[in-house]
């Protein structure tokens, strides 16, 4: 984590206990490298091999989600290499490959995409940021998210709830690389080397990371090879799925459990809508089945259907959800795992969704045991609806949360699992 505020100032080298960005990103003779904007082109320089641009630096400020400026949310899992980011066009009408941020990103694709080694050493390295809050402060601070390449390029249509309005825009699938090499750190030196025009192309190499270099040596085929990944313990602590004190998540998470406090039988349909929005991200394709009367559900709340393949070459995979809007502040009871899994037949899955967090002891049974079991705590689940509020237009959670409510009778079914396999 950086501290980044005004004024802008190289010195002191460290902020009230917080290292400078300003300090670190230092280079001599060179412009301060901001982060005003979403997507930040460092200045092209003229090298003694030819024009190069150092980097390209992405900011993204998850407390500006739904806003007039950010009416998107990104996704950050740089642990799992990957980060998903939307570009800078927010105008109805624009060409979104002209906006300044979004060109400079598909010039950067071009060229990372390139089959020959020899064009592929000119690609730009893109290194991502994220504003964060720090002791109660929400402005001032960001933290360095990685450095990576961009993977794909999508052209989407999005909404502006505050304007009442759509738009055409980019969502960019960046690759996050590894730097186990460098004992996780990233030198600044190697941008600074870059941005130096007396030093050509190949002796800046010397300075960039191993991945970077492994990449621009065997291209797509080394992606995977060089993508981050962090090897963490399977099992996930409570602080790790609940949300943060004061958080917009802790906000949104507690909404929901007002909201189906006294009417819990009724979460399922959220729980439904949260699963299929998870699931479908796999790539797969996911059918929206139906949810299960009271009474006649034998501890499964709706089902679904995962679709691996295509045509001819497709398998159809049987999905059982329980979903349970259970205290915030108590694990979700290991009887209720044990009753979804209970249902599973060979070759289907399960999802529990609970708007609390899972015990240790329940995790590491799910683990030891194998249940082929999607577990979505209290987090997860707040991440996932405020980006359905926001994807679908609502101003509010409540909002939103209404629009599910109403539909939940409709939804409701009495058939058997399997049945979904012939729709």
């Amino acid at each position: 984590m950086y501290r980044y505020g005004r004024p802008y100032a190289v010195d002191p080298p460290i902020i009230g206990g917080i290292p400078n960005y300003f300090h670190v990103t230092y280079s001599l003779n060179c412009k301060m490298p901001l982060l005003e904007m979403g997507i930040n082109p460092i200045q092209e320089v003229i090298a003694v091999d030819g024009k190069r641009r150092p980097a390209i630096l992405i900011s993204s400020s998850p407390h500006k989600i739904g806003s007039e400026r950010t009416p998107w949310q990104d996704f950050f899992d740089p642990d799992n290499g990957h980060i998903r980011y939307y570009g800078d066009n927010k105008t109805p009408g624009f060409d979104p490959a002209l906006a300044q941020g979004n060109r400079a990103l598909l010039d950067a694709f071009t060229v990372q995409s390139a089959l020959e080694a020899d064009i592929r050493k000119h690609a730009v390295p893109i290194i991502f940021f994220k504003r964060v809050s720090h002791e109660g402060r929400q402005k001032g601070f960001v933290k360095f998210q990685g450095y990576g390449i961009i993977e794909r390029a999508e052209l989407v249509t999005q909404y502006d709830r505050s304007n009442d309005r759509s738009f055409s825009n980019y969502a960019f699938d960046f690759a996050v690389l590894d730097l186990s090499s460098e004992q996780e750190e990233f030198s600044w030196e190697w941008i600074t080397k870059r941005r130096q025009p007396d030093v050509a192309l190949g002796e800046t190499l010397r300075f960039a990371p191993r991945s970077w270099r492994l990449w621009l040596r065997e291209g797509k085929d080394a992606v995977e090879k060089c993508r981050r990944r962090v090897s963490k313990l399977m099992v996930a602590g409570k602080h790790e799925q609940i949300p943060a004190r004061s958080s917009t998540e802790e906000k949104t998470l507690r909404a929901i459990y007002n909201f189906y406090e006294n009417r819990k039988s009724r979460f399922e349909a959220l729980g439904a809508v949260v699963a299929q929005k998870i699931l479908a991200l796999s790539g797969s394709g996911y059918k929206f089945g139906w949810i299960t009367r009271s009474g006649a559900d034998n501890g499964i709340d709706f089902v679904g259907r995962l679709d691996l393949g295509s045509g001819f070459s497709k398998v159809k995979v049987v999905v059982l959800g329980q979903a349970k809007c259970e205290k915030l502040n108590a694990p979700t009871n290991g009887v209720h795992i044990a009753r979804t899994v209970a249902r599973l037949r060979r070759g289907w899955i399960g999802v529990y969704v609970t708007t609390s967090y899972f015990s240790e002891s329940a995790q590491r049974e799910v683990i030891e045991d194998q249940y082929p079991i999607l577990m979505i705590h209290g987090l997860r689940l707040a991440q996932e609806v405020i980006e359905l509020t926001a994807a679908t237009g609502f101003r509010t959670v409540l909002d939103y949360l209404d629009h599910i409510d109403a539909q939940h009778d409709t939804w409701l079914q009495v058939r058997r699992p399997e049945e979904i396999l012939l729709d």
